[in-house]
């Protein structure tokens, strides 16, 4: 008797322990969030209120060294989400597919291959992705680029760093994140679920996409935004293949997005201009958290749909 006695008041001070300990871990969590928000609205509003919200969010030319300056990031914003877009319509389905062909049709040998390269691919740096954009694909880009404006006197040629490289760079490493987690969402789902549905009489393709796919979609959807908040929040890759200039984000234009304008320029700027990049580093910010609210609406209305 004394020693189931014992154990459970063991156990009652491990899991109080344990409670307190999770509890001040959520605290500080919490905590960090709200002074990341409080210190990118401090620093960020200032220059709006001095240059005019709408000649900062709205404007198009950005020239912040000139005698007369101006810093309208229009440009700049469409960018990011044009560049972005793009790169999840290309690299979300390339993902979901080959994460169904790991999880459900590759042969062993295949997998035990892809798997690893996959994996390797989650682990080089983004500085080697643009080195690689620079060296492979910049180049291809500019003789597609030489033959589309072939004696255009208008056209500004980029030798191939422009949207489009950037695009298919993003595209390229928010691969690993999507094949991976929804690799792991199909991997989970119930063996039953399966087993029921061939029984039924379905084919293994319309098992896939009409009863797994739709019962690892929580999943899926975490994989894709995550995927956009590394597409969004990447900075030395697309510096590198973009061409860094601010123009309309058209396919064969030099292009700046909201983290390359940070980097490229936060070394030298100064004053007004500083502040103007802490702002471009708010929108981003702005943009990032609606990505974590939507995630979360999809996901309590996925759960609430399944239930």
């Amino acid at each position: 008797m004394n020693s189931i006695i014992g154990n459970q008041k063991a156990r009652s001070a491990v899991e109080t322990t344990a409670e307190i300990i999770f509890t001040i871990c959520a605290f500080f969590a919490v905590l960090a969030v709200l002074s990341i928000t409080v210190y990118m609205i401090l620093n960020g509003t200032p220059a709006l209120a001095k240059v005019g919200i709408t000649d900062i969010l709205f404007g198009t030319v950005w020239k912040p060294a000139s005698s007369d300056p101006s810093y309208g990031i229009l440009y700049v914003i469409l960018t990011s989400i044009v560049g972005t877009a793009l790169a999840i319509l290309l690299g979300v389905p390339i993902g979901v597919l080959t994460a169904i062909f790991l999880a459900e049709t590759a042969p062993k040998k295949i997998a035990q291959v892809v798997k690893p390269a996959i994996e390797l691919l989650a682990g080089i740096p983004s500085v080697i992705y643009g080195l690689l954009g620079i060296l492979l694909l910049c180049p291809a880009m500019y003789k597609l680029e030489q033959k589309i404006y072939a004696g255009s006197s208008t056209h500004q040629f980029t030798g191939g760093a422009n949207l489009i490289s950037a695009v298919i760079v993003l595209a390229i490493m928010i691969l690993p994140t999507v094949i991976n987690i929804s690799e792991s969402a199909l991997n989970s789902v119930p063996a039953s679920l399966k087993a029921a549905s061939l029984a039924m009489g379905a084919s293994e393709i319309q098992t896939i996409f009409k009863v797994i796919l739709p019962a690892a979609k929580s999943g899926i959807v975490t994989a894709i935004v995550l995927g956009v908040g590394r597409a969004i929040g990447e900075a030395m890759a697309i510096s590198l293949v973009s061409g860094s200039s601010v123009n309309a984000p058209l396919p064969f234009n030099s292009v700046r997005f909201l983290t390359t304008a940070i980097v490229s320029e936060m070394g030298y700027a100064a004053d007004l201009h500083r502040q103007v990049l802490f702002t471009i580093g708010l929108v981003l910010f702005v943009f990032i958290m609606i990505i974590n609210l939507t995630l979360t609406r999809i996901l309590k209305g996925g759960g609430k749909h399944d239930a």
